[in-house]
């Protein structure tokens, strides 16, 4: 299982992924701003994890053939369609001597359909699916997942839910996943969130220190 990780959750009109930006070699700690979270189109991105070049060079084949489709149609995949098309490349070239060490999550939002969430696996393997994670630390979410997830889940509870998976991977996995980046897809398009890493958690704990302290200077004024 792969030491990076990637996770999506589906709300009631959006869909949002997250993935860790780290990247190492075997044990070797290399660099700590790589986004694993990849563009298709204005309504769909694919999160990817497994070997270095394989997850860049499917991901950056999977984004040109969508766009020459948009080009040679005049609209885009839907995200069950882009889903389809990524699973069964990911398959044909497992049968060949080019196969791709790939996991991925594909999320989009269709104007018919509404958010989609996918789960492909590494051997081509494809399901929709309401949340799903890759990777080590995803070991430690699904509990999380089933416990707070609801099908009327707005925007803000999924970004939540997301945090809380986030402090858990930090709390208990051994692999240090400093900084995770954060990309929603609605009805509006693609956006990217804020970060979630330990600097917002103490950001967080600094606005409640305060506020506390306020509260307490209020309480304090009136007797």
């Amino acid at each position: 299982m792969a030491m990076e990780t990637i996770l999506g959750i589906k709300g009631e009109d959006c869909v949002m992924l997250a993935c860790d930006t780290m990247q190492a070699k075997s044990v070797i700690f290399m660099r700590d701003d790589q986004s694993k979270i990849h563009r298709l189109s204005d309504f769909a991105i694919l999160a990817a994890i497994g070997d270095g070049g394989d997850t860049l060079q499917f991901t950056d084949y999977i984004a040109k053939h969508l766009k020459l489709y948009n080009i040679s149609n005049g609209y885009h995949l839907s995200p069950r369609g882009a889903a389809h098309f990524t699973r069964k490349n990911l398959a044909d070239y497992i049968r060949t001597n080019t196969r791709y060490q790939v996991s991925m999550l594909l999320a989009g939002y269709d104007s018919v359909e509404g958010p989609d969430l996918h789960f492909i696996d590494s051997y081509g393997a494809a399901m929709p699916i309401n949340h799903a994670g890759h990777g080590l630390g995803s070991l430690f979410c699904g509990s999380i997942f089933q416990r707070y997830w609801t099908h009327e889940l707005k925007q803000k509870q999924a970004y939540n839910i997301l945090r809380m998976c986030v402090a858990e991977i930090q709390k208990r996995l051994v692999i240090n996943l400093r900084n995770f980046d954060v990309f929603v897809v609605n009805r509006n398009g693609t956006s990217q969130l804020e970060s979630i890493n330990p600097a917002s958690f103490d950001a967080d704990m600094l606005c409640l220190s305060l506020s506390t302290s306020i509260q307490n200077y209020n309480t304090k004024s009136l007797k």
